[in-house]
């Protein structure tokens, strides 16, 4: 008798809900730019675990180039009150283009998810899986005040991403997600990873007769694949979108 995966019931590491949450604070400006994180001690109690997991959640943050740390301590990145550290990128901010997610995601009106499973047919061999292969799939959707599905997005990821990024890589080993994923620094991570991306969007209305929600406004679709400099695809996104009562807007720099 095969034994059961464990790995298909492992929750996510410790290390990248400690980073999510501290991300989060990054980003919300709970932490301001330029000042000092708390201490390795003060965090090893808040999220009760231990020295090792914060260390590997704040060498995910420097990685990300969210935080910088010098012989003082760690840094929100920014320049400001820390001028011994290297050059950092800006911390994120609205203008930043962001993966579907964002800032909100922990909102109560909207839900993103994480999922492994094989994708649609017709785009297997653009993802260059083999057929009936499981790859990451993100889920975003932006419910109305009614719980309505203003927008949906989900976004397929290709061998090329999972390989090639090291913070999607992590992912291969869990297999059963329990809390809103943050990939919102997605197109940050593959630039790190040395990738130039391109990206192609069509826009259009559903075929057929469903042109409309149950609520009668207009449906508009959009397709985008991103790739990288090779032409290989790294992520193939779908959006459907209540063009009556969302918008939808999409800022990117390669």
């Amino acid at each position: 008798m095969a034994e059961p995966d464990s790995e298909a019931a492992a929750e996510p590491p410790l290390y990248l809900r400690v980073a999510a949450a501290l991300r989060e604070d990054l980003a919300n400006r709970h932490i301001s730019p330029g000042s000092r994180l708390p201490s390795e001690r003060t965090l090893v109690q808040r999220y009760h675990v231990n020295r090792q997991t914060v260390r590997s959640a704040l060498q995910l943050l420097r990685d990300e180039r969210l935080v910088v740390t010098d012989r003082r301590g760690t840094f929100a990145a920014a320049g400001a009150g820390a001028a011994d550290a290297e050059p950092a990128a800006p911390v994120l901010t609205a203008r930043r283009p962001t993966f579907p997610g964002g800032p909100r995601a922990a909102g109560a009106l909207v839900r993103a998810s994480l999922t492994w499973e094989p994708p649609p047919t017709p785009l297997t061999p653009r993802l260059l899986l083999a057929p009936g292969e499981p790859t990451l799939v993100h889920r975003h959707v932006v419910l109305g005040p009614q719980g309505s599905a203003l927008q949906r997005a989900v976004s397929w990821f290709s061998r090329p991403a999972l390989t090639e990024i090291p913070q999607l890589a992590r992912y291969r080993r869990v297999r059963d997600f329990h809390h809103q994923p943050d990939l919102r620094l997605l197109y940050h991570w593959m630039h790190q990873a040395g990738l130039r991306i391109t990206h192609r969007e069509s826009v259009g209305v559903p075929p057929g007769p469903v042109t409309t929600t149950a609520g009668g406004a207009a449906r508009l679709l959009v397709h985008r694949v991103v790739s990288d400099q090779h032409g290989h695809a790294l992520e193939i996104t779908d959006i459907d979108v209540s063009a009556q009562s969302a918008s939808w807007t999409y800022e990117f720099s390669a």
